[in-house]
């Protein structure tokens, strides 16, 4: 592939390991610190997508709650924790916002006149070591 990276490998939200084959030359204009790709079924990236879902549930005046449906694309900068930047697509469920539903047990809407997509932009900070996570950014349209 022309992208300098291949994705990083995470074993827990901690612990990601770029392939030493894959350290940019000096010459090179990536620095450390700078976004790469990670592949999006990695658990870390899921869990990322599913605050950034959550932070939209907790804005949108909808009736229903919304889940992930598709994780995009997914980029992963390591500054002080991990940031993740995921591109999401997101549908309307059948599990209503007052019944506090965990989004796991939640299906997508079958019924054609209350199917609803909408596509994401969310930036995730995660520092693993306090706990903390942050939804930087949560675009939805």
């Amino acid at each position: 592939s022309s992208h300098p990276f291949r994705p990083l490998t995470c074993f827990t939200l901690m612990f990601c390991v770029v392939p030493v084959t894959n350290v940019p030359s000096p010459h090179s204009t990536v620095r450390p610190g700078s976004p790469v790709p990670v592949n999006t079924n990695n658990p870390g990236v899921r869990k990322a997508a599913r605050f950034g879902v959550y932070r939209y549930n907790n804005s949108s005046n909808d009736l229903f709650l919304f889940k992930e449906s598709q994780i995009k694309k997914a980029m992963v900068q390591i500054v002080r924790g991990l940031k993740y930047m995921l591109q999401v697509e997101i549908k309307r469920t059948v599990c209503e916002k007052r019944d506090h539903s965990s989004l796991d047990s939640c299906h997508f809407q079958r019924k054609k006149s209350l199917q609803r997509m909408l596509r994401c932009y969310f930036e995730v900070w995660i520092t693993p070591w306090t706990h903390k996570v942050q939804i930087l950014v949560a675009h939805c349209h």
